[in-house]
């Protein structure tokens, strides 16, 4: 049992976390502030690596006027809540954690922050060690719509006060914590296949009579189980049911106006098995099918926005390190989340407590995702966007991986 000034404001967050986001699953994902990835707190305390390993991944993601210390996304326990949520979609969490330190708890101070953050966020908590939140802090939150989390050294989580959701808009920072929480997010998932023949055969195959995985496996590839994981990623068949989404219906319109029947489309897959030829080469009408589809995927507009940019600034082949710090720049929260890994501490290596990047972990291929810099990069090769496809994290290098538009707008006079 630890004693109650050992809640320091690292260990208060570390145990909210594990109440409110107990385990990685559908529609969840949640992020702490990069200071708690620092070796030492406030106190010139250490945060201990167990710690750490609870808090992890990092980011600095700004929502309101500053930066939670945890923000997240998940559908959460009514115990939590005063109202029933607002919607299907799981809402944006805020959290701004107070522990003990020399100076006290300031618990009313995080009531405010947490306030702040409801201009973005969907719900905001600040949570302390119990015994030293007060009445009136209590009071404060309740008028505020804030909730009130209770950490006792025992490691219990008391809901003093339960807050409603609110219906804001998310930011561009936060909306990049949603888009890992969603089917399409890098977090957790891959694409397992590198080509986008895989992933457009599979709404054919849903909406035809026959079984649908058996068609797949006999006209278009034998790893099955990865082309749906693909297809659900591009946003063509829903995560859930595998029941097409309105993008997949539209690739089944486009078969059907192509061919005379789903048979003859899937047919056609059958001559593209173990090509590595630019697919809007060698099948033009597909390929701009799958240009189609891969610029509804979530990162793939701003990619190309920015490169375009990049070209128009004189930077006409940019490396995968240079577009990371391009897009750092302009995009913190979401290059982070797109590009680099959560796992094996390379945000804690490659971020400093108040969220810039360490130039040096850019040159170390294996920090990146790789379904971005693989996967992603192959289906925008193949789609006639980008001159080079990707390559796997263990053979990347990372200064010479060229991230080339085909086809850049010609510069503004």
């Amino acid at each position: 049992m630890s004693s109650a000034a050992s809640l320091t404001e690292p260990h208060v967050l570390a145990q909210t976390k594990e109440h409110l986001f107990p385990e990685t699953s559908e529609d969840t994902y949640v992020v702490a502030d990069t200071q708690f990835a620092q070796e030492r707190w406030i106190d010139d305390q250490p945060i201990e690596e167990v710690i750490k390993s609870t808090l992890a991944p990092f980011n600095h993601v700004q929502v309101g006027s500053g930066y939670p210390d945890l923000v997240g996304v998940r559908h959460l326990d009514d115990d939590f809540l005063a109202v029933d949520r607002l919607g299907e979609d799981p809402p944006l969490v805020a959290i701004e954690a107070k522990g003990y330190t020399s100076g006290g708890v300031d618990v009313e101070r995080g009531v405010v922050q947490a306030h702040d953050r409801l201009h973005e966020a969907n719900v905001a908590y600040v949570t302390a060690p119990a015994g030293a939140i007060t009445q009136s802090a209590q009071t404060l939150a309740r008028e505020l719509n804030v909730g009130v989390l209770g950490v006792t050294p025992d490691g219990d989580l008391r809901v003093l006060e339960r807050p409603r959701v609110v219906g804001n808009r998310t930011a561009d920072e936060a909306t990049a914590i949603r888009f890992q929480a969603s089917a399409q997010g890098v977090a957790d998932k891959n694409f397992g296949l590198n080509h986008p023949k895989n992933y457009l055969a599979v709404p054919l195959a849903v909406s035809h009579e026959s079984d649908a995985r058996a068609l797949v496996e006999e006209h278009v590839v034998g790893a099955v189980d990865s082309a749906f994981q693909g297809a659900e990623f591009l946003g063509l068949v829903d995560h859930l049911d595998d029941q097409l989404t309105p993008l997949g219906r539209e690739v089944v319109r486009f078969a059907l106006r192509e061919y005379t029947s789903l048979d003859a489309a899937l047919g056609a897959f059958e001559q593209w098995k173990r090509s590595r030829k630019r697919f809007i080469d060698v099948a033009p009408k597909w390929g701009e099918l799958t240009r189609r589809v891969v610029f509804a995927y979530p990162a793939t507009q701003l990619l190309v926005e920015e490169l375009q940019q990049m070209y128009v600034d004189g930077i006409e082949s940019p490396s995968l390190v240079e577009l990371v710090e391009w897009l750092h720049v302009h995009h913190p929260t979401f290059t982070v989340e797109l590009f680099l890994r959560g796992d094996d501490d390379v945000r804690e290596r490659a971020l400093t407590g108040d969220g810039n990047l360490r130039a040096s972990v850019l040159e170390d291929g294996t920090a990146y995702h790789s379904p971005t810099v693989f996967q992603l990069k192959a289906m925008l090769y193949h789609a006639g966007i980008l001159t080079e496809r990707g390559a796997e994290p263990s053979n990347l290098e990372p200064e010479a991986d060229e991230w080339r538009l085909r086809e850049p707008l010609s510069k503004r006079k």
